[in-house]
């Protein structure tokens, strides 16, 4: 057999080798230029094929998860939040997260990172070997009450029970219809009981939640099922979109708060009006002051006139 002529990219597509046909050439010319050993040559073609793998799951995953963004640990800043630290969310970041089935609540006024937040957590998920699924409640709630009102309730129920980590997001943005926390508890309830872990992004407190979704009761027993394993976060702050805009009472950084002055002269305490009706009041005035100067000045030389 002549290994020159054996047809190797058809043989390396045959062991599904996806990348390994575009980079093997390269690879080929870069390990006789450095002299390279078989066994260097082998191994930094398979690593680069395991890295091509791991980045196209990532990706696969990343868009089966619906994010409406992607956004890391690494990018959240955390000198805007005043009660929440890096070192709080590191568990939620390793594949404990996850096997456990925790939850994490994350509360605040809106624009404070929270959907930032519960993404980066869930893609983190992701990056550790598992598969998330992003929605916010009332998509969730308006799929459930559709597929409850046709009969589909349990095929339904199966896309939100089967990912290893689910985030539900804005919990208390908008109005939910009578049957929202029927449909919500029936996720929280399964996903509970297979241990699947779950996330949610909200601007209530969890004891307002029987107000949002119509059954103080219902609501409890899903707030007491996400809490058996989790715990609530509160970030508070400046918000993230407005900081620029300092609607949060603080001055932005490096604007001052003086009136702007165009020249480098100092205006009048009082600044006189313009417009013709007002100009003509003060030249009558500066006339008056005139002549009383004048008349000042006259009854001075009649003084000193009189004591010569």
């Amino acid at each position: 057999m002549n290994a020159a002529t054996l047809p190797l990219e058809a043989m390396l597509r045959r062991l599904h080798l996806a990348n390994a046909p575009r980079v093997y050439r390269g690879l080929c010319e870069q390990a006789e230029r450095e002299h390279w050993s078989y066994h260097d040559f082998l191994s930094t073609l398979v690593a680069e094929e395991i890295a091509h793998r791991q980045q196209t799951r990532l990706q696969r995953l990343a868009r089966k998860a619906r994010f409406p963004f992607i956004k890391t640990i690494e990018e959240f800043d955390f000198t805007f939040q005043s009660t929440v630290r890096q070192a709080l969310i590191g568990s939620y970041l390793t594949a404990d997260f996850v096997t456990d089935g925790r939850c994490l609540v994350l509360s605040g006024k809106t624009g404070r990172g929270k959907t930032h937040l519960a993404i980066a957590i869930a893609y983190r998920a992701i990056q550790n070997g598992f598969d998330s699924l992003f929605c916010t409640a009332a998509a969730l709630i308006d799929a459930l009450s559709d597929a409850a009102a046709s009969g589909r309730l349990r095929e339904r129920l199966h896309d939100f029970g089967s990912p290893d980590v689910l985030v539900i997001d804005e919990v208390g943005y908008l109005s939910y219809g009578p049957d929202a926390a029927n449909v919500l508890f029936h996720v929280v309830n399964e996903r509970h009981q297979k241990r699947r872990a779950m996330l949610f992004t909200t601007n209530k407190q969890t004891a307002e939640w029987g107000s949002v979704l119509h059954d103080h009761d219902l609501a409890d027993a899903i707030v007491d099922r996400i809490l058996e394993r989790g715990r609530v976060l509160k970030l508070d702050g400046p918000s993230y979109r407005t900081k620029h805009l300092s609607l949060d009472g603080q001055p932005q950084a490096g604007v001052s708060t003086k009136p702007a002055r165009i020249s480098g002269i100092q205006p009048a305490e009082f600044l006189e009006p313009t417009g013709p009706t007002v100009t003509k009041y003060v030249t009558r005035q500066r006339r008056r002051r005139a002549g009383k100067r004048l008349r000042l000045n006259a009854t001075l030389c009649a003084r000193k006139g009189i004591e010569s």
